[in-house]
């Protein structure tokens, strides 16, 4: 009978190591692999965010250039202001040439 003990005991004993040691591993693995899943969802989140963004605003459109009536216009204006002692012969002529420029 000690002999069937003693068998008894050596295969516990072995059992329970081996149980403690698999279960180590379980635990480094399933951190390994959570960790390694934390990456690869966190690179698809980032690449699902840059493809879903929407686009740079585009710069704003510079103002047109006036057309012809617009210009008569504000030479028009421009010659009522000089008649009416607004302003003056330099003034006058810079802001016609601004006109004319533009």
């Amino acid at each position: 009978m000690p002999g069937l003990l003693r068998g008894l005991a050596r295969t516990a004993a072995v059992a329970g190591t081996a149980s403690a040691v698999h279960g180590r591993v379980q635990r480094r693995q399933d951190r390994k692999f959570a960790e390694r899943d934390a990456e690869t969802a966190a690179t698809r989140d980032q690449a699902y965010a840059e493809q879903t963004a929407p686009p740079p605003a585009a710069a704003p459109a510079a103002p047109a250039a006036p057309t012809t009536s617009d210009r008569l216009e504000q030479l028009k204006s421009l010659g009522e202001l000089k008649q009416s002692g607004v302003l003056t012969d330099a003034e006058f002529e810079a802001q016609k040439a601004k006109i004319l420029a533009g």
